[in-house]
């Protein structure tokens, strides 16, 4: 869970300290001076750091300490404990850069709460900072297809406002990465991008992480919102968000100002907002899960994210882009698609969307053979083909059915499969599968097969009537 390190002088209190936080699942490393305390730190650093002001026989006090690991470690964590605590040391150690402060003899609940909000605190800024930092921050896009120039054209044209937009899609379709395109090439790409993992922040931590927290104890600690100011401010999967604050949030996007927690001063902000969702807001409206005030202030501009499935002519250039960020970041092989690989991975059901493309692809090039095309043997769906090359095993259902009503079968989702692989276009579906576009057309319309314009491009489905 984390790495901690405790200082204190007296070995009962720091031997008790680490065995009560052992229990809780974290690591620990125990210094009893300040000369051991700057060893360990710069042996490793640290995930936080519990620390005794006072410090007999040691060169520096704990103030010091803090005030040389914030100089030069800004991001870790620190507690400062003390049993001759008043509020003037609590405001003298806030004021240099620590977290919290908790007076001698302490209570156990009080220090794990204090512990759990430091790190999870530490991890949100992280997260931030390494996304600004990485590859997603830049906001590339990638695609080819008719529904992704339909997608990018909406995007391009959403950056040269602040109007609040509202991506929709399935998981893993990209909704984060056209938030990042949006900010990248807006007026406020300068300015911070800070996600809010709707999801994964508790419910009764949630105002404290958005609006930040502040007392005569614990001085100022900013939130989310603070940190965006002057740039956007992304809500991912935001209605996962508590009702609770589902209310504040609408005030802040009339008012553009609010309080932090335990505070009574009017915070302004700038903020560009980007929500996105899997959800039908509307029926979590109808179910009471989400404010229909607030969905209208956020929907002002709502852009539809296609899945994967809509848009297969970009899977083979998808691939081979996770291909080579993986070999840039973690110095994978770089090798390029087989045909058959190409083709089949444009065929394959891909229900995680263009994240579980990464993910096959990320395996692949880790289990796979260290030279070479990828195959499509090295794909996921290869044992699905039987253990004999060029044997197709037939599903349950359709080895049942008589051959006339089989072959039928077989030949209208093979042609589904292709039309949408290749965007809807007769003309290439047509030179793929060895058949006069004539002749196509004719087959199309025995089997009930149309097509249909979707999220900018041409999908094909069967009539039913």
């Amino acid at each position: 869970m984390g790495d901690i390190l405790i200082t204190d002088d007296e070995r009962d209190i720091r031997e008790l300290i680490s065995d009560i936080l052992k229990d809780e699942g974290f690591t620990t490393r125990l210094a009893g001076t300040s000369e051991q305390c700057m060893a360990e730190i710069a042996r490793e650093r640290p995930a936080l750091m519990i620390l005794d002001i006072w410090l007999k026989d040691s060169a520096m006090d704990g103030i010091d300490i803090l005030k040389t690991v914030k100089r030069e470690h800004p991001e870790i964590p620190i507690v400062i404990i003390s049993g001759h605590g008043n509020i003037e040391i609590a405001v003298a150690a806030i004021k240099q850069g620590a977290y919290d402060f908790i007076e001698k003899p302490f209570n156990i609940d009080q220090l794990m709460v204090v512990i759990r909000r430091a790190m999870e605190a530490s991890r949100l800024r992280r997260e931030n900072l390494e996304l600004r930092r990485g590859e997603a921050a830049t906001g590339e896009m990638l695609g080819e297809s008719a529904a992704f120039r339909a997608l990018k054209s909406q995007l391009d044209k959403v950056t040269r406002s602040n109007g609040r937009v509202m991506l929709a899609g399935p998981p893993g379709s990209g909704k984060e990465t056209a938030a990042r395109y949006i900010h990248a090439h807006s007026t406020r790409s300068e300015s911070p991008f800070v996600t809010v993992s709707s999801a994964s922040v508790e419910p009764e931590r949630m105002e404290e992480v958005l609006f930040g927290r502040e007392g005569a104890d614990r001085g100022v600690e900013k939130g989310l919102l603070e940190q965006a100011n002057g740039g956007v401010i992304y809500f991912d999967e935001v209605a996962d968000m508590p009702l609770g604050t589902q209310s504040k949030i609408l005030r802040v996007l009339v008012d553009q100002q609010f309080q932090r927690v335990g505070g009574t001063a009017k915070v302004q902000v700038d903020l560009r907002v980007i929500s996105s969702t899997t959800r039908d807001l509307g029926e979590e409206i109808a179910q009471g899960r989400f404010r229909q005030e607030l969905f209208h202030r956020l929907n002002v501009v709502p852009i539809a994210v296609p899945s994967l499935e809509e848009r297969r002519e970009d899977i083979p250039l998808l691939a081979e882009h996770f291909i080579g960020m993986f070999n840039r970041t973690q110095g994978l092989p770089l090798r390029r698609l087989a045909d058959d690989a190409r083709a089949l991975l444009q065929t394959m059901l891909w229900p995680g969307n263009v994240r579980q493309l990464r993910n096959v692809m990320e395996r692949i090039l880790i289990l796979g053979e260290a030279g070479g095309d990828i195959a499509a043997r090295e794909l996921p769906s290869a044992d699905e083909t039987g253990p004999e090359e060029g044997r197709i095993v037939l599903s349950g259902g359709l080895a049942t059915l008589p051959l006339r009503e089989a072959r039928e079968l077989f030949e209208r989702e093979y042609l589904l499969t292709q039309i949408n692989r290749f965007g809807g276009n007769i003309s290439r579906t047509a030179a793929f599968v060895g058949m006069e576009r004539s002749a196509l057309h004719r087959k199309l319309k025995s089997l009930g097969v149309v097509t249909t314009s979707k999220a900018g491009g041409r999908v094909a489905y069967v009539d039913e009537d």
